[in-house]
């Protein structure tokens, strides 16, 4: 077994054991930045842990009201810029603690009056000496090149930060089990890639909570499988992108039942029409009767706490790909496990 699935089945465990072991340090977080009455949140971030950040976007945006964005780290790192902080709760997002811009970012926005909150894996890192709390993943050392536990312990985070900071009920304690039954779609998803293994173009698609997971899942086929792997909102995917599919086009869809539904439903009416190769993870029938093949996931599984048990599916499609393609996901060509860049 590769490292990278190796620690795909390692998830539900991990999920738990962070849950358990952070809850009472968030709740009291929480409390504490609802009294300095934060008007911004700004997320900062590269990789997977960007994608993470992504959809962590969505959910405390949606969740507490306040607004929320993307750091673009060059803006601090080669441009030096000086931003207006004092209210804002800035958190960076690295699985190694080491990311040198990340730091950098959290550093300069601490000196502008940011709270800072730091998010990773290691305990002994970089990151936790320079923010101002850290919150860890509990996912023992991750030894795949390819992220995938720490990407998940990193969504858990923004769900327990999302339920301590806002008024919407998240019961996230359900997405270990939820997790844990995705997993055993491991024998049906080693076979289905076998239809994928000459697979060099592909796009990916999810909107809304899902949104990151795109992103998530093209990163995972590039990296381990060096497929060309686009991403889009299945309502950007409209405007422009759907020219460049043709016949056996694929396209993998994040598909839950919930608010993105009726966008993903009319997608695949058109993906059907231009005879594309549609591939859904899905807990809706329909969805799934419209996909050329699809991925069934448990019903109820509510769309908010969707994005974990959905992307190991993912994970593992990405993972059997490799392999399926004679190729090594535990060492893809010209990356390293921690990247540094300025």
């Amino acid at each position: 077994m590769s490292l990278m699935l190796q620690e795909i089945t390692e998830q539900p465990e991990i999920l738990e054991r962070t849950i358990n072991a952070e809850r009472e340090k968030v709740t009291k977080l929480g409390d504490f930045l609802r009294k300095k009455d934060i008007d911004l949140i700004v997320l900062v971030a590269r990789g997977s842990s960007d994608n993470a950040a992504l959809f962590g976007r969505y959910l405390l945006e949606i969740t507490t009201g306040i607004p929320v964005s993307l750091s673009a780290p060059s803006v601090f790192t080669l441009y030096n810029a000086k931003l207006k902080l004092n209210r804002a709760l800035v958190i960076g997002v690295s699985q190694s603690g080491e990311g040198a811009d990340i730091n950098r970012v959290l550093e300069t926005a601490k000196s502008a009056g940011a709270y800072t909150l730091g998010i990773t894996n290691e305990a002994a890192s970089s990151m936790v000496t320079i923010a101002d709390e850290t919150l860890l993943i509990h996912a023992g050392r991750e030894k795949s090149v390819a992220a995938t536990k720490t990407y998940t312990g990193q969504m858990m985070h923004f769900y327990m930060l999302a339920a301590a900071l806002g008024d919407h009920r998240l019961d996230y304690h359900k997405i270990p089990e939820f997790a844990e039954l995705a997993l055993r779609l491991k024998p049906e998803i080693e076979r289905l890639v076998e239809r994928y293994a000459f697979m060099e173009n592909c796009v990916v698609v999810g909107r809304g909570m899902n949104y990151g997971n795109s992103y998530e899942l093209a990163l995972k086929l590039m990296e381990t499988c060096y497929v060309v792997a686009e991403r889009f909102s299945s309502a950007d995917f409209f405007h422009g992108p759907l020219a460049i599919v043709e016949r056996r086009f694929p396209v993998i869809l994040f598909a839950p039942s919930g608010v993105t539904r009726q966008s993903n439903i009319d997608l695949l009416n058109r993906l059907h029409e231009l005879h594309a190769d549609s591939l859904s993870i899905t807990n809706d029938d329909k969805i799934a009767a419209l996909s050329s093949r699809s991925i069934a996931m448990p019903m109820e599984i509510d769309e908010f706490l969707s994005p974990i048990p959905f992307i190991i599916p993912a994970q593992l499609f990405a993972a059997y790909l490799s392999k399926a393609k004679g190729l090594d996901p535990d060492a893809p060509r010209s990356l390293a496990k921690i990247t540094k860049t300025l």
